[in-house]
């Protein structure tokens, strides 16, 4: 709806008078001095690290292929590494980035766990926190917003314009129209640059054409944090005209601001944790070889469940011991045994992602009464640095573990004599050809539509907030007084 000349005037005086104090431009510079050393930290985090993946991943797969001829279940503990790639959006919003894994090694027989986390070579000082483009936008312009709303409409009424404003006919929808349109201006007018330098960034790191997955992320994102800024406007015009002085109002907010921005999501955390726990690494891989002992044990040679097998093959080729089969016996025990123990972790995997879920879902209920946690939560989804992101990799890079496992088996099932080679024979080996035949790992990225299918209520949050905000000015404009 275009607003009334009123509106436009009001919306006008909030922006003329928003900087007139010096005071007022001290947080403003800080707050922009922060923007463009988040920018570069987030651009030369994100070329480092890329360049040193890049780096690694390529002298990974140099060494797979430079092995000799050898037995493939050598190759297969010789083992191969898997990266994890960043986002481009990764520069602007770090997320859980540089608490998370970089590289798992991946053998036969054994997960192993995602390792070289950027907060495992840092000080402790990481634990307060990286300044980012996403948390400076979540932080501290929310914080710069209070500070230039709280007295929109309660200075007024401390200097008595207000009864002057509402004895002119000006009612209190287009008192409040008028003062929110002018601070979201504002507001816009700093988000703006954090915009193009994001775009502008995340263009320029791009490697080969632009996906629209990336582009729809990029947009979503935008328009995310545009939602969210004009939340913390519209909070700050409401308190100001409830509250009966400006004083009052600002010591509101900034309680607001405390509670939303550190109680809340601390408090959300913890309790999480507390009631969901998740075991230690020790036990969960403690259970896991439990459970694969109890299914079978391929190092003995009287289980049950490969005592079985042994009499299934024998009876399959008509046969009357593992010698005389025209297979690899090893290589069928290494390939159930993979099997087994793949099936298992995976189950045990799905459990502890069951926990982080239960974890998060208690953060998701408490963003019903903080939009910090829905921006937060929601911004870390788009730019691909959320634990889902992180998740997704570890279990695309155990689905390339498991088939370089099997194929390494299927090769010594086919093409490794049972027969042992004798004290002058040459070592049982296969053609190192073989190892070009297993292609490099490649993450591919976690499309937009499973993102959001992850963030969905994140997203939901955001528009209740706003629809929210709109039924609350109408009962502010209402009831609006001058006292």
């Amino acid at each position: 709806m275009p607003l009334s000349t009123p509106e436009r005037l009001l919306a006008r005086h909030v922006r003329r008078t928003a900087f007139a104090s010096p005071v007022v431009w001290l947080p403003t510079l800080v707050i922009a001095a922060l923007l463009i050393y988040a920018a570069a930290l987030g651009w030369l985090s994100f070329r480092e690290q890329t360049a040193q993946r890049v780096h690694y991943q390529a002298k990974a797969r140099h060494d797979w292929l430079s092995n000799p001829d050898k037995h493939p279940h050598r190759m297969a503990h010789f083992g191969n590494f898997a990266f994890r790639p960043k986002s481009p959006l990764s520069l602007f919003d770090f997320g859980m980035e540089s608490y998370l894994g970089n590289m798992i090694f991946l053998e036969a027989h054994k997960q192993n766990p995602v390792n070289f986390s950027e907060a495992s070579f840092s000080t402790g000082l990481l634990r307060f926190g990286e300044i980012s483009l996403a948390m400076v936008l979540q932080l501290l312009l929310p914080l710069l917003t209070f500070f230039l709303g709280y007295g929109v409409i309660a200075a007024e009424r401390d200097s008595g314009t207000l009864r002057l404003l509402l004895s002119q006919g000006i009612s209190g929808r287009q008192l409040l129209t008028g003062k929110l349109m002018g601070l979201v201006d504002i507001v816009m007018r700093l988000y703006l640059p954090v915009v193009i330098l994001t775009a502008l960034g995340w263009f320029l790191v791009q490697d080969g054409p632009i996906r629209t997955d990336e582009i729809i992320r990029l947009v979503l994102l935008v328009l995310a944090y545009g939602a969210y800024l004009i939340i913390c406007c519209g909070v700050a015009v409401l308190v100001s005209a409830r509250s009966g002085s400006a004083r009052t109002a600002l010591v509101t907010l900034m309680g607001i601001w405390l509670m939303l921005a550190i109680v809340l999501p601390r408090a959300a955390q913890a309790v999480g944790a507390y009631l969901y726990e998740i075991p230690s690494k020790a036990q969960f891989l403690a259970r896991i070889q439990d459970d694969v002992l109890k299914e079978g044990d391929s190092h003995n040679p009287n289980d049950p469940h490969y005592a079985t097998l042994k009499d299934s093959l024998l009876t399959a080729y008509h046969v009357d011991s593992v010698q005389q089969l025209p297979i690899n016996y090893s290589g069928v025990v290494m390939a159930e045994g993979e099997k087994i123990s793949a099936h298992i972790y995976t189950d045990h995997f799905g459990r502890l992602q069951d926990v982080y879920a239960r974890q998060n879902r208690l953060s998701e209920l408490v963003a019903v009464a903080d939009p910090f946690l829905a921006i937060r939560q929601l911004s870390m989804a788009l730019a691909g640095t959320d634990y889902a992101t992180y998740a997704d990799f570890q279990e695309q890079a155990e689905r390339y573990r498991y088939d370089m496992a099997q194929h390494l088996n299927a090769l010594q099932i086919n093409y490794i004599a049972n027969k042992k080679p004798g004290p002058d024979d040459k070592p049982a080996a296969i053609g190192r050809a073989n190892w070009e035949a297993m292609p490099d790992f490649t993450y591919q990225p976690l499309p937009v539509g499973a993102t959001l299918a992850h963030a969905w209520w994140s997203l939901l949050t955001l528009v209740v907030w706003l629809i929210g905000l709109g039924f609350a000015f109408r009962w502010v404009a209402r009831t609006l007084t001058v006292a």
